[in-house]
């Protein structure tokens, strides 16, 4: 099978993803989901208007510089005052107290000298000063969270003040992980002659959490095909929405992952795409079942997953954006010219004179080496048979996750 280009693996993985079906949560369950629905404000803030300082409520024409007022009474926050200001009245009022009739201004206290039951204004009000007004912020009706927003904390904050306890979001995606080969031990194991620590499926949990999906490790499979099979079929006993397998995804003897999905009935849709690194990654379903067979090598599988199933996700989450936002920089260093697949170097990035940032490519782009990905900043698109770049010249950026 020739070589697949990005964009057309990356179309085939998204192709006919609808968001998941809608659920309701509780506001304490609604951080980093995505709204189903537009949720319109179901009240209006502030309701009425509120001094916005501590200070005095007054009638902007009676409070110039000098003038003296008659205190009469005294205004909270939740303690409206009943009896209207008239002309040379005043009234007590805090943070957050609804507005007496009659009062138009609110004198802060510092600008004031208090004298038994009259206050002497020493800096003159103006209309609306300190006040907020009524709707200031929001009315009831308007839609301030529409439908495809991620829940941040403070859309979490508003809804609350909106007076929702609930929201509508999609469910989250279950991504199950599955890590395979003889050679993977769990971290703090005592390593044997020629196995390696299984360092990939942290990197995939961690990833597909912080998208707001639900990750689960299926843990190790061994390289038969009675062991991988197994893996791929508790995934959909599990109820999986995207199997993520990592490893295997070769054509050496004992890369058995494709041939384990083919058996299980996953339709294939790719296997090698034009990609450094990651040409060995393969996608297919089988029936709502997605799935991604990412490489072995930590740089291979995580730019891959980087890639597809972070879209992925965010598509079947119901999120309005799906796709990675590149930007503009300038190489820190010289580039050789690239072959027939699509680069993602790894770099670091530093300011540039211009407002650019400087990308420097780490020294070795080996997909094996964890530690330049970890210091990576961002990854350095190349496309196919692009030529020889020297420093100083533009680059496309994808940033990576911090």
């Amino acid at each position: 099978m020739a070589l697949m280009p990005v964009a057309d693996a990356y179309a085939a993985v998204l192709k006919d993803t609808a968001a998941l079906p809608e659920e309701t949560v509780a506001l304490t369950e609604a951080y980093h989901r995505t709204l189903s629905r537009d949720v319109p404000a179901l009240r209006t803030q502030p309701p009425a208007a509120m001094s916005a300082m501590d200070g005095y409520a007054v009638r902007a024409a009676d409070a110039v510089a000098g003038a003296r007022l008659k205190v009469i009474g005294e205004v909270a926050a939740g303690r409206p005052f009943d009896d209207a200001v008239g002309a040379g009245q005043a009234a007590r009022i805090f943070t957050g107290g609804v507005m007496p009739d009659g009062a138009d201004a609110v004198v802060i206290q510092e600008d004031t000298t208090r004298d038994g039951d009259s206050v002497t204004i020493n800096q003159a009000a103006t209309v609306e000063k300190n006040v907020r007004l009524a709707g200031i912020d929001f009315r009831e009706g308007d839609v301030l969270l529409p439908r495809g927003t991620l829940l941040s904390d403070r859309a979490v904050s508003l809804a609350a003040g909106m007076n929702h306890p609930q929201l509508p979001v999609h469910r989250r995606p279950r991504v199950g992980i599955l890590a395979t080969g003889d050679e993977l031990v769990a971290p703090g194991s005592t390593l044997g002659p020629g196995q390696i620590i299984s360092s990939n499926v942290f990197a995939l949990v961690a990833l597909a959490r912080s998208e707001g999906a639900e990750a689960i490790d299926l843990g190790i499979a061994r390289d038969t095909l009675d062991s991988t099979t197994d893996g791929i079929r508790r995934a959909r006993d599990l109820g999986v929405d995207v199997l993520v397998t990592t490893g295997g995804a070769s054509v050496g003897d004992h890369d058995l992952v494709q041939v384990a999905l083919k058996a299980a009935g996953v339709e294939m849709a790719f296997w090698k795409i034009a990609l450094r690194p990651g040409k060995p990654m393969m996608h297919g379903r089988l029936g709502p079942l997605r799935v991604l067979g990412l490489p072995g090598n930590p740089v291979s599988s995580y730019i891959c997953a980087y890639l597809f199933l972070v879209p992925l996700i965010r598509a079947l989450s119901g999120r309005t954006q799906v796709d990675h936002v590149f930007e503009q920089g300038v190489l820190g260093r010289e580039l050789a010219a690239n072959d027939l697949r699509q680069d993602y170097l790894r770099a670091r990035l530093s300011p540039g004179a211009d407002g650019l940032p400087v990308a420097t490519s780490v020294g070795l782009q080996d997909s094996s080496l964890a530690a330049n990905l970890a210091a990576a900043d961002a990854l350095i698109v190349r496309p196919p048979f692009a030529p020889k770049a020297p420093a100083g010249s533009p680059c496309t950026l994808l940033r990576l996750p911090r």
